[in-house]
């Protein structure tokens, strides 16, 4: 059977047609960027479980859903007048150039280097300085001010941090973080004997602000690192309910304890 190879263009034609206000799909056509926008952090989440799961086999279409999510943007853009598929690759490309000076030195696309790499240290501090260029020709005021408040809380939180760091607010080293950690847990467990609600939501989100630091300090990602606690903790139930003599309500704790401590031994 003969398999047709589409392209780039092919997608591009497809996404007009099912936008056509005549010919096109209904729900295609009612949509904007606003009602799309969970779509395409599902499908981003989608594209980072298969690479987690080594699930290569299916990557390439959680990739593909993801491309279509930008296109489906390109083409709300260009119906608009905002921007188009072209502009965007044409804005990443010169973007991308511009933060790259040691392997683009002229600034142009076919530009190379005739010596060896600039050291990575290097690499990253020129990042950083270009980076707040650009934040600052946005008009973002302040090193935080552009911090995507839609991100996961603990990728939001290590980006703070990051971005306080920068600019000098820092611990000396790991220590600092590791005591603070600390003394949040005792603040937490001194809301609780108080039973001021609020001070426990408050105090527990220092908690886990403070573990967040630990983990940029490894140069560890924390929502990937919960990732695979959760990931760990699913397992190991699913060993208890598997392996349960009656049902999870039923057995005593004695019973759960004691395969939850299997469970752990097993994976």
């Amino acid at each position: 059977m003969l398999v047709t190879e589409y392209h780039l263009d092919d997608l591009l034609y497809l996404m007009a047609r099912l936008r056509d206000p005549q010919s096109g799909c209904p729900w295609d056509i009612k949509q904007d960027y606003a009602s799309i926008a969970p779509s395409t952090l599902e499908e981003a989440y989608e594209v980072v479980d298969a690479i987690e799961k080594e699930d290569f086999a299916h990557l390439k279409e959680e990739l593909g859903d993801l491309l279509f999510q930008v296109i489906f943007y390109s083409q709300i853009g260009r119906e608009e007048g905002r921007f188009t598929f072209d502009g965007i690759v044409s804005g990443l490309v010169a973007k991308l150039i511009r933060r790259h000076p040691h392997v683009f030195p002229d600034g142009s696309l076919h530009s190379r280097v005739d010596s060896r790499h600039a050291l990575p240290d290097d690499v990253k501090a020129r990042w950083e300085i270009i980076k707040q260029q650009e934040r600052a020709e946005k008009g973002a005021q302040g090193a935080l001010a552009d911090v995507p408040l839609n991100l996961p809380a603990l990728s939001r939180a290590a980006k703070l941090q990051k971005r306080a760091a920068v600019v000098g607010f820092d611990w000396e080293d790991i220590q600092g973080p590791i005591a603070k950690v600390r003394e949040e847990l005792l603040e937490v467990e001194e809301a609780i004997q108080a039973g001021d609600r609020a001070a426990i939501e408050e105090e527990l989100g220092d908690l886990l602000f403070a573990a967040v630091n630990i983990s940029r300090f490894l140069k560890l990602d924390p929502e990937q690192a919960l990732r695979r606690a959760n990931q760990k903790f699913e397992a190991r139930f699913g060993y208890m309910e598997a392996n349960v003599s009656k049902t999870m309500e039923d057995a005593g704790m004695d019973e759960l304890n004691r395969l939850w401590d299997e469970a752990k031994q097993a994976l």
